[in-house]
């Protein structure tokens, strides 16, 4: 028994000199291997993060410029027309809101706002239109706070005519959009407030 347990502390021993522990060299290199591949991981991970708040930075500010130049009603919409016949003009005046951007109506051949109408028959895109200036404003083109502009937009040949509806749409440059629905009256008269 004695010589049984002799042998296999020989044969353990032998086992344990043969055997070669890792080194202080080897565990630094494995050490500097981890770190390697973690900055590179880390340096991706906050390129991706920055380039995502670039671009949600970029929207928020597009999103901005866009609603800073945003137009408003400021008067009733007047359509005019033949008597019993069909509408002509629709006449309604416009302001911006309050801390917006001026909002340039360059009038035609380059017309920097387009007007659109929309009714259950058609689309018509790009309507004539003329501007006057209401009360005290720049003689510049530019649509500026405390200004008010009379926009007449030309719709002869559509065929708006007794209890249609319709929907004007008034487009900026900067993609701020103005919409707004009416429905003409039984009788078109000469002069009609459409509410």
């Amino acid at each position: 028994m004695l010589r049984k347990l002799f042998k296999q502390r020989r044969y353990f021993k032998n086992i344990y000199k043969s055997q070669k522990g890792i080194t202080g060299l080897e565990t630094a290199i494995i050490l500097i291997a981890f770190v390697v591949v973690a900055a590179v991981f880390a340096y991706t991970v906050l390129s991706a993060g920055l380039f995502a708040t670039q671009k949600s930075q970029e929207a928020v500010y597009s999103g901005l410029e866009r609603t800073q130049s945003t137009l408003e009603l400021k008067s009733s919409v007047v359509g005019t027309g033949v008597a019993g016949a069909n509408l002509t003009h629709l006449i309604f005046t416009l302001a911006i809101v309050s801390g917006s951007n001026g909002i340039d109506f360059t009038a035609a051949p380059n017309n920097v706002v387009t007007i659109s109408l929309v009714d259950k028959t058609q689309r018509v895109e790009q309507l004539t239109w003329t501007k006057a200036v209401v009360g005290a404003a720049n003689a510049n083109n530019i649509l500026e706070v405390n200004e008010q502009f009379q926009i007449n937009v030309d719709v002869t040949g559509l065929g708006l005519s007794a209890n249609d509806t319709f929907t004007l749409e008034i487009k900026t440059a900067k993609g701020a959009i103005l919409s707004f629905e009416r429905t003409l009256p039984g009788v078109i008269n000469v002069n009609n407030d459409l509410h």
